[in-house]
């Protein structure tokens, strides 16, 4: 879908990833070079920290929810985004996103019409992970 057609109210969902695996959230930490143990050691995890198991990186929660907005908007270039982070996601966990237009900003004379969601990502059982806000502008 175009930013030019795009409307207050319109909104996406989409399965963003379907049993995440340890195997993603360490090639995660290879990517971002954040290898803190509570994302790639179980025993460490577990042990000295008190979890179930490893958990994944918010910054690859983030990047996962952004996929319902990249997937769905063809012509937007990504210019803001800003998130929290409500739970923790664990292996196993399944995340569904979902982006839902707040504000259109038609261009003026030689502008760029910009357009802002509201993005939140749930679980498997509905308990919300992340939530925040996206901008995006047409491409140059």
């Amino acid at each position: 879908m175009k930013l030019a057609e795009l409307s207050v109210g319109d909104r996406r969902d989409a399965t963003v990833v379907e049993d995440l695996s340890r195997t993603q959230i360490v090639m995660y930490a290879g990517a971002s070079g954040d290898y803190n143990p509570l994302h790639t050691d179980e025993v460490y995890a577990t042990k000295a920290a008190g979890y179930p198991s490893v958990i994944a990186h918010g910054q690859l929660t983030m990047g996962l929810t952004a996929k319902v907005i990249t997937d769905w908007i063809e012509d937007g270039e990504l210019t803001g985004l800003g998130v929290r982070f409500r739970r923790q996601v664990w292996p196993g966990d399944t995340l569904t996103a979902t982006a839902t237009v707040t504000a259109t900003e038609d261009p003026d004379e030689g502008g760029l019409r910009i357009v802002e969601l509201d993005v939140s990502t749930v679980n498997q059982d509905g308990e919300p992970v992340m939530a925040g806000y996206a901008r995006l502008q047409e491409r140059r």
